[in-house]
């Protein structure tokens, strides 16, 4: 189940001053209301970011309402009573902001109705579709749901791969020698991840940490330095979880019949599990471990082929069988 989006920091001022500059807005009226909102209510209804901004809507006043040439049109011929009934009811339901954009000018009817309600009015030189999809990409990365998980996010053959387990199992060496060995790092200690879309998964690097890897010994590392700008990624998609778990870790299946998974933010993120044990080199055993994933994501299912092979040989022992007890 999506996660709803989390836009409670969200006004009308900070929309302005985010979005000033690219979409080169300016503010006609409705100063006092610089800390409007969205509609709670509307937000937890929301399936996305697209369900809050968009051309102008009667149906649903309450979200961020785009007024293009179109729409400018439209509003001007109606007579003065319509307009202003119309004009009325899209007030009432207090709306985050209007903006008037394609270089429009805003109809006298609808400032006066802003200026009196403290909505706040923005105006636009941008054409009304790009300001909607710069908006709705704004609105889904500033309030997509997110977490800060332990471990290490690598990307391993353009696969992000996120590396963990207990503390001294080695989590960081491992990350070192995937670096060595011409793979990228994401971050080390804590990855921030952020659900962007409805499979979509990104994990970034807090700023604190950029660059740095942790090993035990050597203190902090500067990848970017040491390996140059190829060893580091700003950005992933996580696609798969490695559980580094110790030799004794009851939980451990050796062959899992079923694909294993663990919940990331309500999506179900595919997962292994490898034990860590002395004379194991881990970095092979991940990098086969991705190579596989890379398989399963275009349909091919080893442990299910070999399974179809027993089964296919045990038909044959049996029809054999039979055959025998016939002669």
């Amino acid at each position: 189940m999506t996660q709803p989006l989390n836009l409670a920091g969200v006004t009308a001022q900070s929309l302005f001053d985010d979005n000033f500059s690219e979409l080169k807005l300016s503010w006609i009226a409705g100063l006092e209301g610089a800390d409007k909102s969205f509609d709670p209510e509307a937000v937890k209804l929301a399936s996305s970011s697209s369900d809050l901004v968009g051309h102008l809507n009667l149906i649903h006043p309450d979200r961020m309402q785009v007024f293009g040439v179109p729409e400018i049109n439209y509003y001007e011929k109606l007579d003065s009573e319509n307009r202003k009934r119309q004009l009325a009811g899209l007030i009432s339901l207090k709306p985050p902001c209007l903006i008037v954009a394609d270089g429009c000018e805003p109809h006298d009817d609808i400032v006066l109705y802003c200026q009196r309600s403290s909505t706040p009015l923005f105006k636009s030189p941008t054409s009304a579709a790009t300001v909607i999809d710069r908006l709705r990409t704004y609105l889904t990365k500033i309030g997509a749901p997110r977490v800060t998980m332990h471990g290490v996010f690598m990307d391993i053959l353009g696969m992000g791969v996120l590396i963990t387990g207990d503390s001294g199992l080695g989590k960081s060496e491992l990350g070192l020698e995937l670096i060595s060995r011409g793979h990228g790092l994401v971050a080390d200690d804590a990855v921030d991840f952020a659900r962007l879309g409805p499979d979509y998964i990104e994990g970034r690097c807090p700023p604190i940490l950029r660059d740095l890897l942790e090993v035990r010994g050597l203190g902090l590392l500067d990848i970017r330095t040491i390996f140059g700008e190829t060893a580091v990624r700003r950005r992933m998609k996580l696609r798969l979880i490695v559980q580094l778990v110790r030799r004794n870790d009851g939980e451990f299946e050796r062959l899992p019949i079923d694909g294993q998974s663990i919940d990331v933010l309500g999506l179900g993120i595919r997962s292994v599990k490898i034990q860590v044990a002395a004379g194991r080199n881990l970095a092979v055993l991940v990098e086969a471990a991705v190579r596989n994933t890379i398989l399963q994501l275009r349909g091919i299912d080893t442990l299910k082929e070999f399974m179809e092979r027993q089964r296919k040989l045990m038909a044959t022992d049996d029809s054999n069988k039979n055959q025998n007890r016939l002669i």
